[in-house]
């Protein structure tokens, strides 16, 4: 075995891989480009910095030896928590474009910047933590899933809408698409906050206290003349954008992939949840016809907080050659993911919808609509849900979990 073959396999022994089988070949020695989130890639002269921005994403896999979910649940997610170890990585993404941005890399050793600790604590196997396996997994219950049931795209973007409302850090504004139809009119009803200008600063900091000074955005009208003239200003929260669908019968139809590789192009780009049935992967982008991911199926031991003021970030950064799969390989039951800080980023994202994915009206991923439709329900933008649980309710064989092979679940059946 070659030198370079054992470090790759070292690794995955260090990082507690569990199989070695899926040892994949060296990145394509190719013209095309790679496109990773929004970012293109030339392989022969921007390798370094193609790997970097991957091994940059924060990276959730299973854990094991975490405290029970509920006191009494599984204390390990390994065989049934890969999507939403998939939905954390797609907003841990959202978080560092919204407080570090999209040029930001993540360095072994490197001190780094105090708003990526946070994030980071955001995601720890502990029950208080906003967005950890816990929090996740006991609010699925709200969602007909049981605690140590397999979850798909459209239950972990659920869930993550509503969690966001208990994140007063990033007050975040989570608007998951319903019919395959996104609003632009309930999304701006959702993300913008208006306030008199009279004792706007006392107002602003009571009422959207949790926002950082950079979340917040002063907006003119399209004429130009601004809130403030008219005794209003807005403040526009921080959109992630969640989009189901489903591609396909068993796999995905092919007149849904140029569309899909576009999404990847686009500078709001937060990836894909997908993958294939019982095997959840977050895809961050495509070369030619694969797509590349990252894996959660690998089992480590949950990290100790308390052990240490610091955390040991070195676990969750991917640092071996990314994984791809052929795309017409895709399990056709998907979430596209995108995030616009401000609404000039949302103006600008409904452009290259408009430019770029819906130029094919027979074969639209998603219809975007100006209007709520007048035959939905009344737009409610949500509120804190009532949470019951105690999260003892948990799949006692993992055998029941993967009896069928359709187990992504079909939409707007």
């Amino acid at each position: 075995m070659t030198d370079k073959r054992m470090e790759a396999v070292m690794a995955r022994y260090e990082n507690h891989i569990t199989a070695l089988s899926d040892y994949l070949e060296d990145l394509p020695d190719t013209d095309e480009p790679f496109w990773i989130l929004g970012r293109r890639y030339h392989i022969k002269s921007e390798r370094p910095a193609l790997l970097l921005d991957i091994s940059s994403r924060l990276w959730f896999t299973y854990r094991k030896k975490f405290s029970p979910i509920g006191g009494t649940g599984p204390s390990s997610d390994a065989g049934w928590g890969c999507m939403l170890r998939c939905g954390q990585m797609i907003l841990a993404q959202t978080l560092v474009c919204c407080h570090l941005g999209r040029e930001w890399r993540w360095e072994k050793d490197k001190r780094q910047p105090e708003p990526y600790s946070r994030i980071l604590k955001c995601f720890l196997d502990r029950k208080d933590s906003c967005y950890s396996i816990h929090q996740m997994a006991q609010m699925g219950v709200g969602e007909g899933k049981s605690v140590g049931e397999w979850f798909g795209p459209n239950t972990v973007a659920q869930v993550l809408k509503k969690l966001a409302l208990f994140d007063e850090w990033n007050t975040l504004a989570v608007y998951v698409s319903m019919d395959n139809t996104i609003v632009i009119e309930d999304i701006k009803k959702l993300c913008k906050i208006h306030h008199k200008n009279k004792n706007s600063t006392t107002d602003t900091s009571a009422q959207a206290g949790a926002f950082s000074y950079n979340h917040i955005h002063l907006h003119k009208s399209r004429t130009g003349r601004s809130h403030a003239a008219s005794g209003y200003h807005s403040i526009w929260k921080p959109l992630l954008l969640l989009v189901p669908l489903r591609l396909g019968i068993n796999h995905i139809n092919p007149v849904y992939i140029e569309s899909l590789k576009e999404c990847f192009k686009m500078p709001q780009s937060l990836g894909v949840l997908g993958g294939k049935p019982n095997n959840a992967y977050y895809f961050i982008g495509f070369v030619g016809d694969e797509l590349i991911y990252l894996d959660p199926h690998s089992t480590q031991s949950a990290i100790d907080p308390e052990s240490s003021k610091v955390v040991d970030d070195v676990s969750y950064h991917c640092q071996r050659i990314p994984q791809r799969m052929k795309i017409v390989n895709l399990d056709p039951s998907v979430a596209l993911g995108f995030f616009c800080k401000d609404e000039k980023e949302f103006d600008c994202w409904c452009s290259f919808v408009h430019k770029d994915i819906l130029k094919k009206p027979s074969f639209r991923m998603f219809e975007l609509v100006q209007k709520h439709p007048e035959h939905w329900p009344p737009f409610v933008p949500p509120t804190k849900p009532e949470v019951s649980t105690t999260g003892a309710e948990f799949v006692e064989s993992a055998d029941k979990l993967f009896e069928s092979e359709e187990e992504f679940e079909i939409l707007n059946a």
